[in-house]
């Protein structure tokens, strides 16, 4: 296609110093020099583009509905962020309490990928959370700022749940669980605890861990400031205290540090997730509206219960 010819009606002037016969590259680079002569500015000095991606609640799979942040569900929209004309950069504006690791790092996986590929730079930039997972997808960016009271952090692996081995004794009810792999009911929440599947839990959480930890070193390098028995620890800090540490780069909005970076006229393009109609259509109703009804009160609480460790 870029060394496809052009036919003789886009054929230069008598003035033109090279042959009739030109590539869509030379059509394209002389179009440019044409509306870079006309008195408006737009055409003369076009405005620099930023791609603006939100990247917002909880990551994976969240409740019988299947919500949240997942590769399959952001891709098109990451690919859609890294095109178009005089793009300048790609800003991730991110507000998650965290999830899934392994949806984190693909996502994050993908944005690195393409920013490399485009040779684009990647701004993060943290609202209210980017914690757990959140913080994971923000360094994915070379660059993060956050707001002073954002809430930073939560490097490390949470596993939560009910037990209710006693209730089920007062309720005179006997759980029959057959299993052909000794751990195949590791952790059932209807049978009490097993030191040695705690323990394998704690194994599993500690790879996992790991993985976290040598992405934020990965992307973080030199600028870390504080020993990793101190970052490391699932703790939390606000944005002022993030930056002190070396969590973050500054303190800043989307509008504000692209406007410095890239000049007043910058456009901010909004990038967002795009569901088809029949989507929309097929993906409901499923099981009756008793059914959906039940599994939207069960993502809620997930959701809430996710957000509530943040004070959100």
């Amino acid at each position: 296609m870029a060394t496809r010819m052009l036919s003789g009606a886009y054929r230069l002037p008598a003035e033109r110093s090279y042959s009739a016969a030109m590539t869509l590259d030379d059509f394209t680079a002389w179009c440019r020099a044409r509306l870079a002569r006309l008195p408006i500015r737009a055409f003369r000095d076009p405005a620099p583009v930023v791609s603006v991606l939100r990247l917002s609640g909880v990551i994976g799979r969240i409740g019988p509905a299947g919500s949240g942040m997942t590769l399959a569900g952001m891709e098109r929209a990451i690919e859609r962020a890294f095109r178009g004309g005089r793009l300048k950069a790609v800003a991730l504006a991110i507000n998650s309490p965290g999830g899934a690791p392994v949806q984190a790092s693909l996502i994050a996986r993908r944005i690195r990928a393409l920013a490399e590929g485009k040779e684009l730079p990647v701004i993060a930039f943290a609202e209210d959370v980017a914690a757990s997972g959140g913080y994971w997808l923000a360094c994915a960016a070379d660059e993060i700022y956050a707001d002073e009271s954002s809430v930073i952090g939560s490097i490390g692996v949470v596993s939560s749940g009910f037990g209710f081995p006693d209730l089920l004794a007062r309720a005179g009810v006997e759980r029959r669980v057959h299993s052909s792999g000794r751990r195949k009911a590791m952790l059932d929440p209807f049978r009490a605890e097993e030191p040695e599947d705690v323990a394998r839990l704690h194994s599993i959480q500690a790879d996992i861990h790991e993985s976290f930890k040598r992405h934020v070193r990965l992307r973080r390098g030199d600028r870390l400031t504080a020993p990793e028995s101190e970052l490391f620890e699932g703790d939390i800090w606000t944005g002022s205290q993030a930056l002190a540490l070396g969590l973050i780069d500054g303190i800043g909005d989307v509008r504000g540090v692209l406007r410095e970076r890239f000049g007043e006229r910058v456009k901010l393009r909004p990038v967002s997730v795009r569901v088809s109609p029949l989507a929309r259509l097929f993906g409901r109703g499923r099981g009756g509206a008793a059914a959906e009804g039940a599994n939207a009160v069960i993502a809620a609480l997930e959701d809430w219960a996710r957000w509530r460790r943040f004070g959100l």
